[in-house]
């Protein structure tokens, strides 16, 4: 027999050989572990996406001149079984005022009023060439003035809203708060406010919790903490004397970028906090390394009795602007204002491209398994030297 014979033979006994050792060690016990935990790691990380609606967009800009331009950035809440909408329009004369809709299954909302619910009083004009609609003069949006991006929670009987006021470049929070009867018999004269909540001339997106913890207001100013596993949260017997106080609140672009999870750019809080037995879970915006054009949403859930705690973080964005309806308009926009809980399930409202409303759903149990399983460390695992 040739040499080339037996070299064949060894080479196929040695293929047999490799073979044979890749596949034991493929089902060994450590390797089938492991491959089995990758693979309902990233089963779970699947419930950690949103799925978006098929209806979307739910609420396109209106016939009326005051919504005529844009509807986007909802707040949310559920009452007497119907979910309602309080959402930032904005009309052919640039300004931004709050609308109303409602739906009997958080989907399709059959009922839209005509008219604001809400306008800013006495805005300082600017000149009249610039009052108008125009997303490039005015990158947040598009309009010059007005109530922007609004958030709501009830509390004890009365619904709270607040929002950014935007006058002269200078953009502060405000409240307005009315009691839930006044609200569902649509009596918007009763609004109470607004009461101004912020201290300096730009601070925006603070938003309350659903609930007083300690018997006080729980107000979340800023999700940039000292270190990236606390936020920033101030407590307040009455919302009117938050402005009095002088505390630290960073403005979001005069913070150099830090990696935190999937981003480098943290912005701010989307909707309120909603209380679930794992802790409060915080929806937020932020802006990755390779995109940092594109809004994306991430998660994280925080402590229950300390909330300035952040327990867990999603290692991924949950929502990410690629529908062509989040790029019509403004590009690469996912803004959350609303989110609630109905049937089990968790509803995300949000703004896309700065022009439309949407909603996007994910089952909420699934969705804090996901959250916690594929997140970065918890406080629980940390070092004491990291806590404070």
């Amino acid at each position: 027999m040739s040499v080339l014979f037996w070299v064949n033979i060894i080479a196929l006994l040695f293929s047999f050989f490799v073979v044979g050792a890749v596949l034991g060690a493929l089902f060994s016990k450590p390797i089938r572990d492991k491959l089995a935990g990758l693979l309902r790691l990233k089963e779970l990380r699947r419930f950690l996406l949103l799925d978006r609606s098929l209806r979307n967009p739910i609420l396109k800009p209106g016939t009326h001149p005051w919504t005529a331009e844009a509807v986007m950035n909802p707040a949310a809440a559920i009452l007497d079984g119907r979910t309602y909408l309080i959402y930032r329009a904005i009309g052919i004369d640039g300004v931004s005022r709050l609308g109303h809709a409602s739906s009997p299954d958080g989907i399709a909302f059959d009922r839209r009023l005509p008219y604001p619910v809400y306008v800013a009083r006495n805005p300082h004009n600017p000149a009249t060439h610039l009052r108008r609609y125009s997303p490039v003069l005015y990158p947040s949006g598009g309009s010059w003035g007005g109530c922007e991006d609004p958030r709501m929670v009830v509390i004890e009987g009365r619904v709270y809203v607040t929002f950014n006021m935007f006058e002269n470049w200078k953009l502060r929070v405000a409240a307005i708060e009315m009691d839930v009867d006044d609200f569902l018999a649509e009596r918007f004269t009763a609004w109470e406010g607004p009461t101004i909540l912020s201290h300096s001339d730009r601070d925006k997106n603070w938003v309350l919790f659903p609930e007083k913890i300690g018997g006080q207001f729980a107000v979340l100013h800023s999700i940039i903490g000292d270190d990236e596993y606390h936020v920033r949260i101030e407590y307040v017997d009455d919302l009117a004397t938050l402005a009095t106080r002088k505390f630290a609140s960073p403005d979001p672009q005069r913070v150099p970028d830090t990696p935190v999870a999937w981003h480098v750019h943290t912005r701010s809080a989307g909707p309120p906090p909603l209380k679930t037995e794992r802790g409060w879970l915080v929806l937020y915006h932020a802006n990755d390394a390779k995109e940092g054009h594109r809004y994306k949403l991430g998660s994280m859930l925080l402590d229950l009795t300390e909330p300035t705690r952040v327990l867990y973080r999603s290692a991924a964005p949950i929502l990410s602007p690629d529908e062509p309806y989040e790029n019509h308009g403004k590009p690469g926009i996912v803004y959350a204002c609303g989110a609630t809980v109905q049937g089990g399930k968790l509803f995300v409202y949000y703004g896309g491209a700065d022009k439309v409303i949407c909603v996007a759903t994910a089952p909420l149990d699934a969705f804090l398994d996901a959250l916690v399983a594929g997140s970065q460390p918890s406080l629980a695992a940390m070092t004491p030297a990291r806590t404070i």
